[in-house]
């Protein structure tokens, strides 16, 4: 027999932010416990609105599996003592394991008899384990913010207000912070009162009643139906961005689509400003037309039905109106100020006690910035276009527009730049050195912007690494390790020719340069290649296997290309070409014996006596030069065909030849030979690392 489970925790309104996680983190913990606990289900749905979480189990059990554990005692040598009694390790067992040693039965295992222990264990009754256990779920819930209330020391994430916990019909008996759990719920705050559930499978009819859709994707999609009608209606295009559609989401219980308008005046304003207001402080949906333009209307979601919609967009177009008269003085104030002035304003702000005011970093900025246009062989134009973009590239900080949207960091730049006059490629590389911004964001598309936004990102990462400022777990204020995300894609979205060596050397030569009150630690660089490393190995593991992964790295990372441009062509040669394997074998092989070579001996062609050894040796120096020539020019799949050229050689040479000859002289040019082949198969991937 089986009867379902039903528990809702009632809340105070808890932040949009908060509900997805801690519905998902409910349902994985009564996941948990029901295996723990040993009690079958056939599944378990979790819902979740501003005012309540719940989880639903179908079909739960109405009583734990009986359990049979059969325990490894000592060996038979052991557990009897020379009389055939049983030993004290024996006894020792037996009571460890709560038996008495009549019960033990021997078994053979590797050709050792031991004693095995098997213990019976009756399953009881859920009904006695709900109680303490849906109160240790709730108990070991966590948020990123809680809250204490009344004189109870239990926190959660918002006040409990009523529990619902029933299994069948039947009400279990719980009991938190004064709350006692029972069969009642509570209806949309307006439209809906209290409601008996009652049986759990009856749940979500209960609630639809009660004007409340627990049913996360069923809300979901009733927004976006009605949103995708209205579109229709008045052929409009709505943007829908994902975090804003998510956290309206977790806002209503009962959505009901409606549009406003804005006076047309507005659109004078740049258009990113207007979608800013919207979505962020109102959390509207702006409306375009078919070329892309924004229109003087928006969509919004009430939390409740379809009555008086009119007054309630005549209530939000009030309170629009006067967010976008804020944006328009602003703006209009904003280009009142002169982007000297506004420099002269970054001295006053401090980007870090250790590392100076945002004028210092703006200078470190140029600095790099410069080394790195000089590295990657700009025009004299283009280099002059990344001084001057570096030089101002913050001086929208200290904008009015930016204080108040500070999303708007380098949008507002870039139309302030241009109406002030600097070049495009100027103007146009102050938005884009931000990017990316986040992960899945477009890189520059100019080589200005790419240049002053490698710079921007390497002196914060350098910086903060500089002053120990390294991240650990999940810590990482300075979210250094998106910024070094954001190098490794742009220098593999543009392939660039510059090494990861070469970036480092630019900011730290600036930092030592303007920065001599502190020394580097003698592990800085270290540290910031394990760091890129790791950023590295994270891009790589999208799409190639983990051994594959670990077999390039380890021949180095350095240039972030040609990494990635080795690990696709061996995966693709390890998936495709079944007899590789015998080519991975022999340059393992050949790797071990390597690790004997004397250090920096060269080959001695005359004393290579053997006939394949000679043949190992002509066939690795007439692919030798070709196949660096490949690996300069970051053609993987051709420097991997090269290299496999020295499979047939490298066989008959470990076929006949004694590599360990009793000679020396001998014995060290056949290391020698081997270790010349291993640095240049090495210098590809680590082949010993592949796992078949």
């Amino acid at each position: 027999m089986s009867k379902d489970i039903l528990f809702e925790i009632g809340l105070e309104e808890v932040p949009a932010r908060f509900i997805r996680a801690a519905m998902e983190q409910l349902k994985d913990r009564t996941v948990k416990w029901l295996e723990a606990s040993r009690i079958s289900h056939s599944g378990v749905s979790a819902y979740a609105t501003p005012r309540r979480l719940a989880v639903l189990v179908k079909d739960a059990a109405e009583k734990q599996e009986d359990i049979s554990e059969e325990a490894k005692g000592p060996s038979r040598k052991i557990a009897l003592d020379a009389s055939g009694e049983w030993s004290k390790a024996a006894l020792g067992f037996a009571r460890s394991q709560g038996v008495s040693p009549e019960q033990f039965t021997f078994k053979e295992l590797a050709g050792v008899e031991y004693i095995y222990a098997t213990k019976n264990s009756e399953g009881v009754n859920t009904s006695s384990l709900l109680s303490e256990g849906l109160s240790g779920i709730v108990s070991a819930m966590t948020f990123p913010k809680n809250m204490r209330w009344g004189a109870y020391d239990f926190k959660f994430v918002r006040p409990i207000r009523w529990l619902v916990a029933l299994f069948g019909q039947e009400v279990i008996d719980l009991e938190i912070t004064g709350v006692k759990a029972g069969n009642v719920s509570r209806g949309h705050r307006f439209l809906g009162t209290e409601a008996v559930i009652a049986e759990p499978a009856k749940y979500v009819e209960t609630m639809r009643s009660q004007h409340v859709l627990v049913d996360v994707k069923e809300r979901e999609e009733l927004i976006l139906s009605q949103i995708n009608k209205l579109a229709e209606e008045k052929g409009w295009t709505i943007s829908i961005k994902d975090d804003l559609l998510e956290e309206v989401l977790f806002l209503v219980e009962t959505p009901t689509v409606l549009f406003g308008t804005f006076d047309a005046a507005f659109l004078n304003i740049p258009q990113d400003v207007l979608i800013t207001s919207m979505r962020e402080h109102q959390r509207y949906f702006p409306v375009f037309d078919a070329a892309g333009a924004l229109l003087p209307f928006f969509v919004t979601v009430r939390n409740g039905n379809a009555e008086s919609l009119d007054v309630i967009a005549r209530g939000n177009e009030k309170v629009l109106r006067a967010r976008l008269s804020d944006a328009k003085f602003f703006y209009e104030e904003d280009q009142k100020l002169q982007i000297s002035d506004a420099l002269a304003k970054l001295e006053n702000i401090v980007y870090h006690e250790e590392l100076g005011s945002v004028g210092d970093k703006v200078r470190r900025i140029r600095a790099v910035a410069d080394r790195l246009a000089a590295k990657l062989g700009l025009s004299e134009r283009a280099a002059a276009e990344v001084s001057r973009t570096a030089d101002i590239c913050k001086f929208d900080l200290v904008t009015q527009m930016v204080n108040e949207f500070s999303e708007l960091q380098g949008t507002m730049g870039e139309d302030y730049a241009r109406k002030a006059g600097e070049p495009e490629a100027v103007a146009r590389g102050i938005f884009e050195h931000y990017q990316p911004r986040f992960a899945g964001d477009a890189v520059p598309a100019s080589e200005v912007g790419l240049v002053v936004s490698l710079a921007d990102k390497i002196d914060t990462i350098a910086g903060c690494f500089s002053i120990g400022i390294i991240p650990t777990g999940s810590q990482d204020p300075y979210a250094l390790r998106r910024q070094a995300a954001g190098i490794v894609q742009m220098v593999l979205e543009h392939k660039l020719t510059v090494s990861l060596e070469e970036i480092f050397d630019a900011a730290l030569e600036v930092h030592e340069n303007l920065r001599t009150e502190k020394p580097f630690a003698p592990d800085l660089r270290i540290n910031l290649y394990e760091f890129f490393g790791l950023r590295v190995k994270r891009l790589l593991s999208d799409n190639v296997r983990y051994d594959v992964v670990d077999a390039v790295i380890a021949a180095g990372f350095d240039d972030i290309v040609a990494v990635v441009g080795r690990s696709r062509a061996l995966m693709d040669t390890v998936n495709s070409q079944a007899d590789f394997k015998i080519t991975v074998d022999s340059l393992t092989r050949v790797s071990n014996l390597a690790a004997k070579a004397a250090e920096g001996t060269a080959v001695t062609s005359s004393l290579l006596k053997e006939e394949a050894e000679r043949k190992l040796y002509e066939t690795w120096q007439a692919i030798h030069t070709p196949y660096q020539e490949a690996l300069r020019a970051r053609n993987a799949e051709e420097a991997l065909r090269i290299l496999s050229g020295l499979k047939d050689a490298v066989t008959g040479f470990f076929d006949s030849v004694m590599v360990m000859a009793e000679d020396e002289q001998i014995r060290a040019n056949r290391l020698a030979l081997l270790a010349g082949i291993d640095a240049d198969s090495k210098a590809f991937a680590d082949f010993g690392k592949l796992v078949w």
